[in-house]
């Protein structure tokens, strides 16, 4: 090889990279202050409402919320496995499960500006994009329709990450748009999907709660007419929780406003990520023809928190944190690695962080597109291994047990409907429609079958 040659590959190479990004996706800390290791297991955190928190250790227990101990090892272990991220998602919930008035404004305040302050002393030099959870607020889940102290005070505390006109439309309603790491063509909408939530009293009898849903139309229309590609981030997703049958974040009207949006603007948008759940899952949305469109990813949660959800068996997690791959020019996501901490192997001073996952690897796809996602959500309602290997990752390889028919249905059908009446179809019949790929698919099939005869 030539030495022009050696150096026109070189460059090649290094273009290459350069179209490569990365950030990092982190969700869910709900710090416990109250977390002290005691002789009395049901007096170790306040988040576990007195469940016995039995061989609790430095870095938690799966009843209780995170320690310091372990925000702080999970926001340093981003840093020693990617240092220098593009820029990272932050999607809510910082404070711990415990009664409102265990809490009080001015505590909710301190844990979000503590938790703030330790990413800007970690990564001084990256790019947050924060959003709202419905734990960040005093009284919790009443997020309101209006500027209010709290969205002021945030505001003040995230001015770094924000610019002027970000800071006037959080104050608003707690939302706010940016061009992506300030490059044209690239754009990041945060949005307070707490407005929506069924258990948010204020905005229940609204059609629109502080203007967002008219907001992002316009965002996103100008967004397709300017060629600009497009990352949602918010924290309580649309759709229904895969451990927990019928169990849906929005109210019917707003989760019908939300994926319309998304429907109508999917050319633009690249990809959604959202938290809340403390699970490692994704959301399908699709076209009237049942082709692919837009996948919504759920990042898993740092607490372990076992929920207390009526309903919900062995609903812990171990702690997780995700690195997202992506082209830097159009935004496709090109694959997700998720790193975790056996929280009882850490314990024991026998583990630290260490990669769980890659996407593709473990489902076999090219890429984390919405059409490879499709390919993903096939494999794990066709074949058990793929859903096994779904299962557990779901729970960041905490719940190792089988995930049976019952299980299959709740899992696939989560994924695959967003819409409430196509979810309840999707139960109907038992995930059939998403096993063969969609409706459409289906009814060309029976087409053909039947010209044969």
């Amino acid at each position: 090889m030539s030495k022009v040659t050696a150096l026109l590959s070189l460059l090649l190479f290094k273009e290459l990279l350069a179209l490569s990004g990365n950030f990092w996706h982190i969700t869910d800390l709900h710090w416990d202050g109250t977390y002290n290791l005691t002789n009395h297991p049901e007096y170790i955190c306040a988040s576990s409402g007195n469940r016995p928190a039995t061989d609790a250790g430095k870095f938690g227990h799966y009843v209780c919320d995170s320690p310091w101990s372990l925000i702080n090892s999970s926001v340093y272990a981003m840093k020693a496995i990617l240092p220098d991220p593009d820029f990272i998602v932050w999607t809510g919930d910082d404070t711990p499960h415990v009664p409102n008035e265990d809490l009080g404004e001015e505590e909710v305040l301190h844990i979000i500006s503590t938790l703030t302050h330790l990413l800007n002393e970690v990564f001084p030099d990256t790019k947050v994009y924060s959003a709202l959870g419905n734990h960040d607020y005093h009284p919790k889940n009443q997020l309101p329709a209006a500027p209010n102290r709290i969205y002021d005070q945030i505001a003040d505390l995230w001015r770094d990450w924000l610019d002027p006109e970000s800071r006037e439309t959080f104050k608003k309603g707690g939302y706010y748009t940016e061009k992506l790491l300030n490059q044209t063509g690239l754009r990041m909408i945060v949005l307070n999907t707490n407005l929506y939530y069924d258990q948010n009293d204020l905005t229940k009898g609204m059609y629109d709660p502080a203007g967002q849903f008219s907001w992002m139309d316009q965002v996103l229309r100008d967004a397709a007419n300017n060629n600009e590609k497009v990352y949602i981030v918010g924290h309580i997703p649309p759709g229904f929780f895969e451990k927990k049958r019928n169990k849906a974040w929005f109210t019917p009207k707003f989760n019908k406003i939300y994926l319309d949006l998304i429907q109508n603007y999917h050319s633009v948008i690249l990809g959604q990520f959202f938290g809340h759940h403390h699970t490692d899952s994704f959301r399908m949305f699709y076209n009237s023809e049942g082709s692919p469109i837009s996948t919504m990813f759920l990042g898993p949660g740092v607490t372990p928190w076992k929920t207390t959800l009526p309903g919900v068996k062995n609903g812990a997690n171990n702690p997780g944190i995700r690195a997202v791959e992506y082209d830097a020019e159009t935004l496709q996501v090109k694959d997700i690695v998720t790193y975790y901490l056996n929280l009882s192997r850490a314990n024991a001073a026998r583990a630290g962080w260490e990669k769980e996952y890659r996407l593709t690897e473990s489902f076999r796809v090219p890429d984390a597109s919405p059409a490879s996602m499709h390919q993903v959500l096939k494999r794990i309602a066709n074949e058990h291994c793929y859903l096994q290997k779904y299962y557990e990752f779901n729970s960041v390889s905490y719940d190792l047990t089988e995930c049976g028919a019952d299980c299959r249905v709740d899992h696939v059908c989560a994924a695959r409907e967003v819409d409430f009446d196509k979810y309840k179809s999707c139960l109907a019949d038992g995930g059939a429609t998403a096993m063969h790929g969609g409706l459409i698919p289906m009814i060309l099939f029976a087409i053909a079958i039947w010209s044969l005869h």
